[in-house]
């Protein structure tokens, strides 16, 4: 019997899309390190260009050489992740030479997940950074579940992972951590 997590890993690996939970909402992957990945993955989420997209890491130590972070951006992850929170924060040098392009925004920023989710941080642990954008076409509400996320890409996902547990199907807090202090964005903010 194939281990589904085993397959996501090598979906993701050779360029595919995933279909994976977080503790959120249904989560829509692909390597963020692999440019031709991530853009079939904007391609299949209809997203419009030069919007951003965000990444999961599996532990605040795994995102720490992609961003800068102050004592109080670090104080506050350490608090808060894993945990249901985007957070945003200045792109290294590594960020901008490994990240594709459509992660980062304007090349400046860098938006980041360490889910509180097994399976989403086990995906990251395995494969390095990968997308984090909720399983949907733009503009549509997001997949409550693998079936809803499964009629809406069809073959366009290669695994489609199990959902245990499953999110909870609220979306993240969006929080800028590129100031003096933590600030949370309200919902549907945009990324700066």
């Amino acid at each position: 019997m194939v281990d589904p997590l085993a397959a996501a890993v090598e979906a993701l690996r050779n360029g595919e899309i995933v279909v994976y939970p977080t503790d959120t909402l249904v989560g829509l992957g692909a390597s963020a390190t692999d440019a031709r990945a991530v853009d079939r993955l904007v391609v299949a989420k209809g997203r419009p260009d030069g919007m951003p997209l965000s990444i999961a890491f599996s532990s605040l130590e795994e995102v720490e050489p992609y961003v800068t972070l102050s004592e109080e951006a670090r104080s506050f992850c350490r608090r808060r992740l894993p945990g249901p929170y985007t957070a945003l924060a200045a792109a290294t040098p590594l960020a901008r030479r490994r990240l594709a392009p459509p992660i980062l925004a304007a090349g400046r920023s860098v938006g980041f997940r360490v889910p509180d989710h097994p399976i989403a941080r086990e995906l990251a642990r395995r494969v390095g950074p990968i997308v984090a954008t909720s399983a949907n076409r733009h503009g549509e509400p997001p997949a409550l579940d693998r079936e809803s996320a499964r009629r809406v890409f069809g073959r366009t996902v290669s695994v489609y992972l199990p959902m245990r547990p499953p999110p909870s199907g609220i979306p993240s807090r969006l929080v800028d951590l590129s100031g003096a202090e933590p600030r949370e964005l309200p919902r549907g903010g945009r990324r700066p």
